[in-house]
């Protein structure tokens, strides 16, 4: 699935818990990149990354995230891994009140709505995002038993 040399070695490392510690300090200035590159430039090409622009549930502000995705023919995958961490990603609870949001996927963006997976189909897309981003396994048990909230976003 990954074939260049950096992906490999990110995929390696994604497991550890000081990567999980880089990765979050990164995201700053992962921001400031889509920002600068109008979204061209994400997570510097290690997974496939969008910019995800939701309502604030609490604020009714637009909130954007940078993150990786799951490609899935015409849909998108987002997991809600929050690096393994105990509590969900505030975007995920913004998806879950307004499922209206916007992908801004190298450079380009367009509007999606959200709906949170469950059951068989929460599993087919968990097995399909853990072969693009095999560090999510890691995650899903350091934050157990929180469950890891997926989502399929569709354009329209």
């Amino acid at each position: 699935m990954c074939d260049m040399p950096l992906q490999r070695l990110a995929r390696h490392l994604g497991h550890r818990a000081w990567f999980v510690k880089l990765g979050k300090a990164i995201v700053p200035f992962d921001r400031a990149m889509a920002k600068l590159t109008g979204g061209r430039v994400v997570a510097l090409g290690v997974v496939p990354s969008l910019i995800l622009t939701t309502t604030g549930r609490k604020s009714g502000l637009a909130r954007s995230q940078p993150l990786a995705y799951v490609p899935d023919g015409d849909d998108i995958i987002l997991i809600g891994s929050n690096w393994g961490g105990p509590n969900h990603p505030a975007w995920s609870g913004n998806l879950i009140a307004n499922p209206a949001a916007k992908v801004n996927v190298k450079g380009r963006e367009k509007s999606v709505t959200a709906r949170l997976l469950t059951g068989a189909e929460r599993d087919e897309a968990w097995r399909l995002a853990v072969q693009v981003w095999p560090p999510y396994a890691t995650y899903e048990k350091r934050c157990a038993p929180r469950v890891i909230r997926v989502f399929r976003l569709t354009t329209g």
